[in-house]
Formats: structure tokens, C-alpha cells, sequence
């Protein structure tokens, strides 16, 4: 998994849409009906599964047919006794019953669902961590065991692959840079796992290791996709064929295929569901996987420190939310109350407060007239009236101006770093104000010598760049640094 820190908040579908959607998942449903169906007569072995003659019955009630029916119909079994939808009644006997569960999945309520699901979900993906069967068969004694050193295959690093890959998939789905709902191609998903980041050109041998973990995944997701973890298009078994028989093909007629269609290669994304299973195993592992929503109930002082490491869009969802639960005037009383503050956390909490502020109404109005001579808020306020047209705004003071130009740049440092926006508002800044680091330096703000010195480092011109390192100089003398 990537660094747990930078994980955007998700936007998740409601419970009920969700345990729906379980519901509705082609291995899960099975699962129910054979627990459902499962009786007296029903007869396992020492590890649960069904007895083999008992898999055609098992079929025929998943009105399932053809050569994959028993397989599939295992498969449903297995989840059905993993997840606790069956539970064994005699293991001597083999005798089984519907287990207590099994009525949450139409009496319990959204969450109870989701929660046997996610079960079921385990399940699966141990499963996909495991190699082929006819691998193991050829590792396998002449007594049965299975001679583990014989594969080229460790349990635990297959596992950790699958939830790296994962985990990519989700930072790819829930990041506002990447693409989203829309699907990623599998050689690109192998990649990320395999091609170091600070290698320009893949070797040969990495370009190896990608096309076998492409094809490892293939299978992997071909088993997901039943548990309703994702949307998969496989890899083209046109392709396949072509890797595999590549020598018998060369004395026969090649079929033209298109070499640039990304697709043929497979495709994969998260579903609704799957985003909310992986965040689930995540929030398992400890590992902090915000949801947009979770503000909702909380202060507006957790509502602005929550949202300042959030991207711009997650961030005015999630303030939506909050103002949608509360009357506009004493919301944004909270608001202005929690933006206040002079530790290296407060600007940014302020921008975050201006954003929130964009979205309520003149309603709002008498609480920002409240704090027009306050001087951490009075600028800001004076913004917010003077775009909505209200009358009778007093001029803000130089002092003010200069703080606010202050406390914007420190909040924008602090948001997105040295980004091209800010270079462009520094340099806008040095131009539109002649002697604007002359009197700068003198404001009465914790982060002004900071500021200063992000603006020398910043301006492309050499002698406004010293001016502005200069004024840094003397900001940081005046408070005693």
C-alpha cells in the first residue's frame, strides 16, 4: 500500500445502495440460495466442502449447467460456510444447517449485510492469493502432501502483491489526478507495482516482470469479479494465444489485431461496492482512509483542520454536508469562531473557512459584519461583502490588506507548496504593489518571515527575489528569530 497519509477522502455510496449491491453479486447470491437450499441430506467433508455428490444437486438449485457448473457451485459453497451463512452441525456426520446468519441477509439491517459480505470478500481473496491447481498438483507426493518448497510461489508475498495492487487501484480511484470511474488498464496496474519510480526506461527483464504479473492479475481478477470487488475486462485471449503459441503461429497466416488498443491488454475498475470493501480492509489494517460524510456530526474546527489536507473537490463536498445540517447564521458563527488562531496550522484553516463561506447565502451576513474590525478575520470578511454586493462595507485598513496578503500566501504554501499558482500570485503580488516588501516585513503575522522567503525563492526576477530574502531578513529579526 503507498503511503497511508496522502489518502484523499472516498465518496461512498449510501449502506442500503451498497447491501443492495452485495445482494445482487453473482458469488454472493449463490452463496445464500445454497444456504438456503442446504438440508438434512446435505453432507460435507472434514473441511466443510460438499461431498462430490452432492455438487450437481447444488448446481441444478443455482440453475447453473455446462462444464463449469460443479466448479461454481463449490465456489458458492465454500463462501457460504467461510461467511457463517452455514454452519456444521455434526462434523463426524458431515450434517450442516442454516446457519443464524443467514436471516440478517433479509431481516438484518444494511450494515449487517455489508458486514457478511466483506466476510465473503476474505474469503475470495485468499483465494486469488493461491496458484493455479495444477501447479500444486505437480508439487504434490506420492502420500498427498504437498511439497511447498517444489513452488516457485510464497502465500504471504502473493497476498501482499494483491494488496498492493489494491491499494494502487483505490489511490487511483479515489484521487481527483487520476482516473476515477473510469477503468485502468492492467499493464499500467502491474507496473506500478513492479517499475521503479525513478527508472526512465524499463529493461527488458522489467518489462518481463510486468507482463507476468499482468497475467497473474488477470486471473486474479477474473476471480474478484464474482465477490462484485470490480468491473474487469480480461486480457484478450487472442493475445494470450498469440504469447503462448508464438512459434507454432509463424508458419500460419498471423489475424491482424491492433496493437494499440490498450483494452486487448485487460481493463479494471473498482465498483461502488468495491470501494467500500477496500476501504473497510483498510480502516482493518489501521490505516486512515477518510470518507467524505465523516466531518458531518463533528465542530467546524474539525470540519477545517479535517478538510486541509483534502483536494479542493472532496473539500467542498464535505463542507456541503456539514452546512446542509446546520442554520447558516450560527454556522458560519462556528466557522469564523474556529478559524481564528496564530499557530502554523491557522492559515490554511482561514482559506479553508473562506472557501466554506462560498457556499452559503446573504442569510450569513450579520455574522461576518461581527468581525469587520477583527484583525485576523476582518479582511476575509470584507471579501465575502463586497462580492455578494452588500452595502455600507468599511475600507480595510493597509494593515489589514498586508495581513490578508500575508496570511493567503501562508495558507497557499501550506496547501499546495511551490505550485505554479503561487508563483504566479507572488509575482503578482511584487508587481501590482512597488514597495510592497518595504512595508511587508513589518507585519504582525507568525508566518510573515516564511512568506518572504518563499517569495524570494520564488519570483524568477533576481533583484525582486533579494528584496524579498532582504525583507525575510529583517521579518524574522523584528520577532526575535
Amino acid at each position: 500500500m503507498s503511503d497511508s497519509s496522502s489518502l484523499p477522502p472516498v465518496r461512498l455510496h449510501s449502506e442500503a445502495e451498497l447491501a443492495r449491491d452485495a445482494l445482487a453479486t453473482p458469488l454472493f447470491s449463490r452463496a445464500a440460495r445454497l444456504a438456503r437450499w442446504a438440508g438434512p441430506d446435505t453432507r460435507v467433508g472434514v473441511g466443510g466442502e460438499l461431498e462430490e455428490e452432492q455438487l450437481p444437486g447444488a448446481a441444478e438449485a443455482l440453475g447453473l449447467a455446462g462444464d463449469d457448473a460443479a466448479v461454481l457451485a463449490s465456489e458458492a459453497w465454500r463462501v457460504a460456510v467461510d461467511t457463517g451463512l452455514v454452519a456444521i452441525v455434526d462434523e463426524e456426520e458431515g450434517t450442516v444447517a442454516a446457519a443464524p446468519d443467514l436471516a440478517l441477509l433479509t431481516s438484518g439491517s444494511p450494515h449487517d449485510v455489508l458486514g457478511l459480505w466483506l466476510g465473503a470478500l476474505e474469503t475470495v481473496l485468499a483465494d486469488a492469493s493461491v496458484p493455479d491447481l495444477d501447479d500444486l498438483g505437480d508439487a504434490m507426493d506420492e502420500d498427498g502432501t504437498i511439497d511447498f518448497s517444489e513452488l516457485d510461489w510464497d502465500l504471504e508475498a502473493e497476498a501482499e502483491f494483491l494488496d498492493g495492487v489494491l491499494g494502487n487501484l483505490y489511490l487511483l480511484t479515489v484521487g481527483e489526478k487520476g482516473p476515477g470511474d473510469h477503468p485502468v488498464p492492467l499493464p499500467a496496474l502491474a507496473a506500478s507495482m513492479i517499475v521503479p519510480d525513478d527508472m526512465g526506461e524499463p529493461t527488458n527483464d522489467v518489462l518481463e516482470q510486468v507482463s507476468d504479473a499482468m497475467m497473474r492479475l488477470d486471473d486474479q481478477f477474473r476471480l474478484l469479479e464474482p465477490i462484485g470487488l470490480v468491473e474487469f475486462r480480461p486480457v484478450d485471449e487472442a493475445l494470450m494465444a498469440d504469447a503462448e503459441g508464438a512459434d507454432d503461429a509463424a508458419d500460419e497466416p498471423a489475424t491482424p489485431v491492433d496493437d494499440t488498443d490498450v483494452s486487448r491488454y485487460g481493463m479494471v475498475r473498482l465498483t461502488p461496492l468495491g470501494l467500500y470493501g477496500l476501504r473497510a480492509r483498510l480502516l482493518e489494517a489501521g490505516i486512515s482512509a477518510p470518507a467524505v460524510g465523516d466531518l458531518v456530526d463533528k465542530g467546524a474546527d474539525a470540519l477545517l483542520d479535517g478538510t486541509s489536507t483534502f483536494p479542493p473537490m472532496a473539500a467542498q463536498a464535505e463542507t456541503e454536508q456539514w452546512l446542509a445540517r446546520r442554520e447558516p447564521l450560527t454556522a458560519v458563527r462556528e466557522l469564523l469562531a474556529a478559524a481564528r488562531g496564530g499557530d502554523t496550522g491557522a492559515p490554511l484553516r482561514r482559506l479553508r473557512c473562506q472557501q466554506a463561506l462560498s457556499l452559503v447565502g446573504t442569510e450569513a451576513e450579520p455574522a461576518l459584519r461581527e468581525v469587520l474590525d477583527d484583525a485576523e478575520l476582518g479582511g476575509l470578511a470584507r471579501v465575502w461583502l463586497v462580492e455578494r454586493g452588500a452595502a455600507d462595507v468599511p475600507a480595510p485598513p493597509e494593515s489589514m490588506v498586508f495581513w490578508l496578503t500575508i496570511d493567503t500566501v501562508a495558507a497557499q504554501l501550506a496547501a499546495e507548496g511551490n505550485s505554479t499558482e503561487l508563483q504566479a500570485l507572488v509575482e503578482g503580488l511584487a508587481q501590482q504593489h512597488s514597495g510592497f516588501f518595504a512595508t511587508a516585513w513589518r507585519v504582525d503575522h507568525p508566518a510573515t518571515p516564511d512568506v518572504l522567503e518563499a517569495m524570494g525563492r520564488l519570483h524568477p526576477d533576481k533583484k525582486v527575489a533579494k528584496a524579498a530574502r532582504k525583507a525575510a531578513f529583517k521579518a524574522r529579526s523584528q520577532q526575535g528569530g
